[in-house]
């Protein structure tokens, strides 16, 4: 696998991560399938969502694989009124990602990062590593450096 720009981000701030490459199925990105590739459970594999908030604009929000994201919660703690998924078509031209293969780590423009907490009790988890095909192995504490991720309950 080429080096990603968010590989490149992870090496030039000295973070330890493992590469998990798995093959990926276009008819099915979810984060279920990706945990069954790299033989991780769902609750390890944290999937990056694009939102919009209605004051402070563009997030990142890190969740569970099998969470869905708490709108309502992550508007509170991300000082908006209200949130809501960006749609689709936008994701690639706000974060350079598509879908399947959206990272907090690398964006084309730093978005606050938003991870949930749930993400602590893990020694490892998995994020995109840019691209689809490839996770990140690393540990909670280093995601959060690499991003400044803020971290609160933001799943449910």
């Amino acid at each position: 696998m080429k080096k990603t720009n968010a590989a490149r981000i992870l090496d030039t701030l000295k973070i330890k991560y493992e590469i998990k490459e798995y093959v990926v199925d276009i008819n099915d990105l979810s984060a279920v399938h990706v945990a069954s590739q790299v033989g991780m459970p769902v609750e390890k594999i944290f999937k990056t969502l694009v939102v919009r908030g209605d004051k402070n604009g563009v997030l990142m929000a890190c969740i569970p694989g099998g969470g869905e994201l708490d709108l309502k919660t992550l508007a509170v703690v991300s000082g908006n009124k209200k949130v809501e998924m960006v749609h689709l078509k936008e994701v690639q031209g706000l974060t350079g990602y598509i879908r399947g293969g959206c990272s907090p780590i690398g964006a084309k423009k730093e978005y606050p990062v938003f991870l949930d907490e749930s993400a602590k009790k893990w020694d490892i988890i998995a994020i995109s590593a840019g691209v689809r095909g490839a996770q990140f192995l690393l540990t909670p504490a280093d995601l959060i450096r690499a991003v400044q991720a803020k971290v609160h309950r933001i799943s449910r």
